[in-house]
């Protein structure tokens, strides 16, 4: 796995570096430094690294734009990382509401063209046609290319974005929206990929043809993981704990000795590893064999089920009606195995683990995962690393 670069923090954010936008980085200066070099090589090869380090500071800034506003939304920026794409802002979560996912997505190109204004009135003030000038003035123009580029509407551009909010606005429904602005994103994406195509066949520019199919490709494949996302996000949300619930567990006599409990249970291995304890017809509480092992064995004669029993009160729950982004939260926040699930007269329903949530998932989404991988879940307590649904569960927001 790529490990990004740390290359500081700007205003609490980190800021990382892509190795890949090295490449970029080089690509630029060699672009630059062949277009200067009527200035002589030392002043337009330098001029041209100076460009390049200009250039992804505007990058920089445009994606401080969108993490500034998500910020005083009171929303989590996690980093912003520079990559051979330009620049990404990891934000934890989605806005609360349509036109304050629009101040976010509109915050990048603002920065982007408040850099055009600012530069071009700096380029008309220097003497024309000097290496500062000349520079500046390039530069200008990159951050309003950059700025309407981005507002081409379809995901994962700035502009996908704004449509989403509109969509958002317009349907009342978040995840109609952002699948609505991913199939704009991968209508563009396949346009790309044909026009880099054309250009390759009609001028044999293969490098601009390339480079613009790259970006088509780019495009399809984000704006797909979007529409992906949104979709398990709807379905976690649309999932409750009563769906997901299983009953692997065994209900004990809470009234039992200690010893009767470890010879009829604990000594057979194909037993439910998961004991509830009821008396008089009611739960009473979950029974933790780790309990039963901090007790004298002479004291197993005497004492009852209901000494190592942990109260409904003390243990994990959840109500049938809770979501599975609930579910999720609260099993990654607590760092448990399972939780217990409740119904409405306080009784045990159910468990849910985390093999539980994959079954139901696959099921729905149709998934192909196979019972042994759901077991594989199950015994390991870990997810299956293409299912980032701890991450996802926790950006969800109803």
């Amino acid at each position: 796995m790529q490990k990004h670069l740390r290359i500081g923090s700007l205003f609490g954010i980190p800021l990382f570096l892509d190795p890949l936008w090295f490449v970029i980085f080089v690509l630029s200066t060699l672009n630059f430094g062949f277009a200067y070099q009527e200035w002589g090589a030392v002043m337009a090869w330098s001029g041209a690294i100076a460009m390049s380090l200009l250039l992804f500071a505007s990058v920089l800034l445009h994606e401080l734009g969108h993490s500034l506003a998500a910020k005083s939304q009171g929303i989590q920026v996690n980093s912003i990382t520079l990559f051979l794409f330009g620049g990404i802002a990891a934000i934890e979560e989605e806005s609360k509401t349509p036109g304050k996912a629009f101040q976010v997505a509109i915050a990048g190109p603002l920065v982007s063209i408040g850099l055009f204004l600012l530069l071009i009135a700096a380029a008309n003030i220097l003497p024309s046609n000097t290496p500062s000038s000349i520079v500046i003035g390039d530069l200008a123009r990159i951050n309003l290319v950059l700025a309407l580029f981005n507002l081409i509407p379809g995901l994962p551009l700035d502009g996908g974005q704004v449509l989403k909010a509109a969509l958002w606005k317009a349907t009342g429904n978040r995840f109609q929206a952002v699948r609505g602005a991913a199939r704009a994103g991968q209508i563009l994406g396949y346009t790309a990929i044909a026009l880099g195509l054309a250009v390759d066949y009609f001028t044999s520019d293969l490098g601009t043809g390339l480079w613009i199919a790259l970006l088509g490709w780019f495009g399809i494949r984000n704006a797909t993981n979007y529409s992906r996302i949104a979709t398990l996000q709807e379905t976690l949300l649309n999932t409750t704990a009563a769906e997901t619930m299983t009953r692997d567990f065994r209900v004990v006599d809470a009234k039992q000795k200690l010893r009767t409990f470890a010879d009829l249970y604990l000594l057979d291995n194909s037993t439910s590893q998961v004991y509830f304890a009821e008396a008089d017809g009611r739960y009473q509480g979950m029974v933790l064999v780790d309990n039963l092992r901090q007790i004298e064995r002479s004291d197993w004669e005497i004492k009852t089920v209901q000494s190592i029993v942990n109260i409904l009160s003390e243990i994990p729950t959840v109500e049938e009606k809770s979501t599975l982004v609930e579910v999720i939260n609260k099993l990654e926040k607590e760092q448990l195995i399972r939780v217990t699930v409740l119904s409405p007269a306080g009784a045990v329903a159910g468990v849910i683990d985390r093999g539980d949530i994959v079954q139901i998932l696959g099921q729905k989404l149709k998934l192909r995962i196979s019972d042994t991988e759901i077991r594989q879940v199950k015994q390991d307590g870990i997810y299956p690393s293409g299912l980032k649904l701890p991450l996802i569960a926790k950006s969800t927001k109803d």
